[in-house]
């Protein structure tokens, strides 16, 4: 059974992740350039200052893009590259750049799906506070005039934030990731203004035309272990942290409930009123869905004092994230029931799994990564059919990139990168896909589901013994 006509069918990348170069060209420093040179933050040292070299291969990249038959292209614009020191002057070529990828899709027949941020903030607006300053509302939407002022005439969907948990968790709280604080108290405080940039960027953006603005979240559907009322109470906190923090007060109006006893005592006195601005009528939620999770109580982890269990009879991937397809059908339902139905784009889903270590006969077989998109996709199907506006679909990811604080030992492209030589080889779950883009979905009623154990080692077995013939055949 295909899917709704014009469907949008797409893959997403990050600028940080792909683009390298960093400050080439006039280009200021990021976040990240100063947090990855920190030693031991990220594994193998990895800065980023090549990636995937997309700042200088866009052309062929996207040449690759028209190969592979992607109908759309998600990216994020590098801040830092078009406003050096995140206001003020322009930086003519860095906004080139962009200008220049924008017409190379357009030529190739991709829509693009532009993300004003995705975790890069400028080192110089870091120094004055960064998300923890209130005036980083206004610098968003200064920045986001900038960029529609270029690209908006062929530019039709824009994405405020993506993932602004992540930014709040992983940078405030936790810390794993730039610009690395761990205190609870900032991470409510970084969580308010980034809701409040989201408000006044929308604004921004729709003062100069766009008719498309939304706010990618990641989610992850959380399920007691048992019900025991402590896991249905931790559950219900880490459900409040993690899924309702960003949408209920851009939808609603209002924080969760339970919040307040997620950060106890480091819950601050926030300025309330802001959320008249907040609960903002955004024009779509891009969806980020990986995995979910089954938890526990436990007063060690907080802030919200909940711990996955492992599911000994599920699949996991190289990230440690369990494979479980029918919680994604479950969430786009939720997110349909509980805000609003609102028009939704799965702006990130995919998986990291190892590749082999060479390629066999040029080709990169991944057949759990195919049968990850496969069921996925089946689920996003299933939702649609339940009745959720969902209207594209973007894999994550595009490339094997920079994995943030992992560098580049997670892989979740469709598309192999050899990071000695930057060789892409597009992977058997590349042309898996394309035969989906083709058919709107059809070819899913034709594809394997997920493998068993068994099959997984049998395909690995295959493939070690053919690399071992291989090499015997060079040493012959």
């Amino acid at each position: 059974m295909p899917f709704p006509d014009r469907f949008l069918w797409g893959a997403a990348t990050s600028a940080f992740q792909i683009e390298g170069s960093p400050l080439a060209d006039g280009a200021g420093p990021s976040i990240w350039q100063r947090f990855a040179r920190t030693p031991g933050l990220t594994v193998g040292g990895e800065t980023g200052d090549v990636a995937c070299d997309h700042y200088r291969r866009m052309p062929e990249d996207v040449a690759l893009m028209e190969a592979l038959g992607l109908q759309a292209y998600r990216f994020s614009v590098n801040w830092g590259r078009v406003l050096p020191e995140g206001t003020g002057a322009v930086n003519g070529p860095g906004l080139d750049f962009y200008d220049r990828l924008v017409d190379a899709l357009a030529e190739a027949g991709i829509e693009p799906m532009l993300t004003l941020y995705h975790w890069d903030l400028p080192a110089a607006l870091d120094r004055r506070g960064g998300w923890l300053n209130r005036d980083v509302a206004d610098w968003l939407a200064d920045y986001a005039r900038v960029v529609y002022d270029r690209l908006g005439d062929r530019v039709r969907h824009w994405i405020t934030l993506n993932e602004p948990w992540v930014v709040m968790d992983g940078g405030y709280v936790r810390g794993g990731l730039a610009p690395g604080h761990r205190v609870h108290e900032e991470g409510a405080w970084a969580a308010h203004h980034l809701l409040l940039s989201h408000a006044r960027a929308t604004a921004a953006l729709r003062a100069e035309g766009a008719e498309s603005v939304g706010l990618a979240v990641n989610l992850e559907p959380k399920v007691a272990a048992t019900d025991r009322p402590e896991d249905v109470a931790a559950t219900a906190r880490a459900d409040a942290y993690m899924n309702r923090i960003f949408l209920d007060p851009v939808v609603h109006g209002r924080y969760p409930e339970a919040l307040p006893e997620v950060f106890g005592a480091s819950w601050p006195d926030l300025p309330l009123d802001d959320l008249d601005e907040i609960q903002t009528d955004t024009d779509f939620f891009g969806i980020n869905y990986y995995t979910r999770a089954v938890c526990v109580d436990d007063p060690s982890d907080p802030p919200e004092r909940a711990r996955r269990v492992r599911q000994l009879r599920h699949l996991y991937t190289d990230m440690g994230w369990e494979v479980y397809a029918p919680a994604f059908r479950d969430l786009l339902v939720w997110v349909k029931d509980e805000y609003g139905d609102p028009a939704m784009y799965v702006t990130e889903n995919g998986a990291a799994f190892p590749d082999p270590p060479q390629t066999i006969g040029g080709e990169v077989p991944d057949p759990m990564r195919i049968a990850y998109l496969h069921d996925h996709l089946l689920a996003v199907r299933d939702a649609i059919e339940a009745g959720a506006d969902v209207r594209g679909y973007f894999a994550w990811s595009l490339f094997d990139n920079v994995e943030w604080s992992q560098g580049t030992t997670k892989r979740f492209g469709l598309v192999h990168v050899d990071f000695e030589t930057l060789e892409r080889t597009p992977k058997h779950s590349a042309a898996f896909y394309r035969e989906v883009i083709d058919s709107n979905g059809g070819a899913l009623d034709d594809a394997p589901r997920i493998p068993t154990t068994e099959a997984v080692t049998a395909t690995a077995t295959q493939t070690a013994a053919s690399l071992q013939e291989a090499a015997e055949s060079d040493d012959g």
